[in-house]
């Protein structure tokens, strides 16, 4: 028989009992489907993932004094900046510094004992764009407003503190002098410390709060390929005579962690996959097998016409292939629709890999061809007159 004719026969078989088929073809479905939501709902949340990495940037490096050998702890050198912002390559650099025994109030009015627990810490310039912060509502400080009285709010310092929104006329009182609020940043992933901090210029840190001028926190950024050898020189590079007090941290290594147990959750949800997809294949097999026990007068007949058993073998094994296919077709769709539907709920970017909706057919059709083997081997070996005597 030619191509075309082997594909009307097997599509027959399948018309003549269309629950039957139904339902076959939904239990494959069911496992596809499965796979394939596994598969783009993890890609779907990984993509979410890797964009936010890539705009916050894996290449973060936090440099941080430790402790001395005898417990105390350690400061970095005043030129540790200098240093870092050396190394080849290092592609950008900035520094924070925590403002001792300094308080913050609302107001004057604000009872001493009630401080927020915030942290008064004097900024660079350029310390939004090392650590991906941005701001909220306001703006950032500059050469200008770093040598002023003025402050910037991290999100949660913000909200301990009652402002909202920053205006020439929203002060805040920073140990014994009046600042004026000129911004407000987002929640800083990467460096949570900003967050529940006032951040005031270098400049007018040394002036009015009697800041020694070191940093207590050294930001540097590096080229993507060259993280791990800039993290392995700078404790000697920012304190070359004691590099054993350096402290050196990569905060997006706890969100690549993240994806890493995501990944190995995958792993599990697509066992679950493969074994609805098996069941599925079971139920191609039971049909096939109970479509040849009850289709025994329709292969005597073929048989007494002529048709020889390689042509019975592969009707049936067609048979067996069409409904995988159309169950397997199904599951791919349906597999797509739950992973757009849930990226859309949760506002991720929907990605269904290439490699996951064809493994998923070519998956389908070896499992009807698996299943339907042993029943079209068997329609093949009734004999015609065995056949055509079966009630």
């Amino acid at each position: 028989m030619a191509p075309g004719d082997v594909l009307r026969v097997g599509a027959a078989g399948l018309r003549t009992r269309p629950t039957r088929a139904l339902l076959s073809a939904l239990g494959i479905a069911i496992g596809i489907a499965t796979m394939v939501a596994v598969v783009g709902i993890s890609a779907s949340s990984r993509e979410q993932l890797d964009r936010q990495l890539a705009a916050l940037g894996t290449n973060l490096l936090t440099v941080a004094p430790g402790r001395t050998v005898d417990g105390t702890e350690a400061r970095l050198p005043a030129e540790a900046e200098a240093m870092i912002a050396r190394i080849g390559p290092v592609t950008a650099v900035s520094a924070t510094a925590t403002v001792g025994g300094v308080k913050v109030y609302r107001s004057d009015r604000i009872p001493k004992a009630e401080t927020n627990s915030l942290s008064v810490l004097a900024a660079r310039v350029n310390l939004p764009q090392t650590v991906g912060a941005t701001v909220h509502r306001g703006a950032w400080l500059n050469g200008l407003t770093g040598r002023y009285p003025a402050a910037v709010l991290g999100a949660e310092a913000a909200a301990r503190l009652g402002v909202g929104r920053p205006s020439p006329q929203t002060e805040i009182v920073v140990g014994d002098a009046r600042f004026t609020v000129i911004g407000v940043l987002d929640p800083v992933p990467l460096v949570r410390a900003l967050d529940t901090a006032v951040l005031v210029g270098w400049d007018v840190a040394t002036d009015r709060l009697h800041f020694d001028g070191r940093a207590t926190t050294v930001y540097a950024r590096s080229r993507d390929d060259q993280v791990e050898a800039v993290a392995g020189l700078l404790s000697r590079t920012a304190n070359p005579q004691a590099p054993g007090t350096v402290m050196v941290s990569k905060p997006s290594d706890v969100l690549v962690a993240q994806r890493a147990a995501d990944a190995t959750l995958d792993g599990l949800l697509l066992g679950l996959g493969a074994v609805a997809l098996l069941v599925g294949g079971v139920g191609v097999a039971n049909t096939m097998v109970i479509s040849v026990l009850e289709r025994r007068a329709e292969i005597g007949l073929r048989r007494s016409l002529g048709a020889t058993r390689g042509q019975v073998r592969t009707q049936f094994l067609t048979e067996s292939l069409l409904l995988s296919a159309l169950g397997g077709a199904g599951g791919v769709q349906l597999g797509v629709a739950v992973t757009t539907g849930y990226a859309a709920y949760q506002a991720w970017p929907t990605v269904v890999p290439p490699w996951a909706s064809a493994g998923a057919l070519a998956a389908t059709l070896v499992i009807g061809a698996l299943a339907g083997v042993y029943p079209a081997i068997r329609a093949a070996r009734l004999s015609p007159t065995e056949a055509l005597a079966a009630p």
